[in-house]
């Protein structure tokens, strides 16, 4: 798909002297983050689609037992390979790579990669896998972009910059999380009850399922964005790593949702997400506690 942009209407303005107001330098610096994450995105979906349902595709397996393919090292290498020319001051974790330390002496700047999240689904030829870019600035993700090329869709947000998404040939558009207040009213994805189960949590979800309108398992980092859509209301899980979560934190919190992990926590850092339109996160959070 196309490298896209904030639409007309809700871009950020020119960059403006930094001795006038530090809230709009910040906003101007991140501006231009976002765009370099978005221009990143568009490499990685050049390589990921070239890739996607290929005979040829080469797959092995981690030391935690989940499965790798050519395909994901080779856009996490263009990601990292961009962001040494563009920001070579700053940190970078990625999935298949770990972590490399910017030239910036005490960088509090660190880019969080997951090349291709949803890895199983990319080998089964699901189109539900996109490759999540995002920007911590002392540990607290400011921008990300979410990518999902196989479904022609790209979503994106940043501190203070609101958060859109396109489809292919379509004009940006601001994204708006939903006003459901009751969660009778809601609907949720869950992800997988193994994961439930593991973290001692399956009763929990069970019941949760018991009191919404409607209970779906979509999967991986879509179900984060439909919720920063507005087309439903609640997502979470287990057995998550940063780069699991960093990129979807801006996109739903830019669209007025809440993000932290099932306990409450903020941030990526907890092992869990949970995200929803912020006026049910506190009851979720309670429902969901051991």
């Amino acid at each position: 798909m196309s490298s896209a942009s904030p639409a007309p209407d809700d871009a950020p303005g020119p960059a403006r002297d930094a001795t006038a107001d530090p809230v709009t330098d910040l906003e101007a610096d991140l501006a231009a983050d976002l765009s370099l994450a978005l221009s990143l995105a568009e490499r990685a979906d050049a390589v990921s689609l070239a890739r996607f349902r290929s005979v040829d595709l080469h797959v092995s397996t981690k030391p935690d037992r989940t499965p790798v393919t050519d395909a994901d090292q080779a856009v996490e290498r263009v990601i990292r390979e961009g962001l040494a020319s563009e920001r070579p001051d700053d940190g970078i974790l990625g999935e298949e790579y770990g972590t490399a330390v910017g030239t910036g002496a005490g960088t509090r700047r660190q880019w969080i990669i997951d090349p291709i999240d949803g890895t199983a689904n990319f080998l089964r030829g699901v189109p539900i896998w996109g490759t999540l870019i995002a920007l911590a600035v002392d540990r607290v993700p400011v921008v990300g972009v979410v990518s999902a090329p196989a479904l022609g869709q790209r979503w994106w947000g940043a501190r203070g910059l609101g958060a859109h998404a396109a489809a292919n040939g379509a004009a940006p558009r601001r994204l708006r999380v939903s006003g459901v207040a009751a969660l009778g009213d809601a609907v949720l994805s869950y992800n997988s009850l193994p994961g439930w189960d593991e973290a001692g949590r399956l009763e929990q979800i069970i019941g949760l399922t018991r009191s919404v309108w409607r209970a779906r398992a979509i999967g991986d980092m879509w179900s984060y964005m439909l919720v920063a859509e507005g087309a439903i209301d609640i997502a979470g899980e287990f057995d998550l790593q940063p780069y699991d979560m960093a990129a979807l934190q801006p996109i739903v919190e830019e669209a007025g949702g809440r993000f932290s992990s099932v306990d409450g926590e903020a941030g990526p850092w907890h092992g869990s997400a949970l995200a929803t339109n912020g006026l049910l996160h506190d009851e979720v959070v309670h429902r969901l506690r051991p």
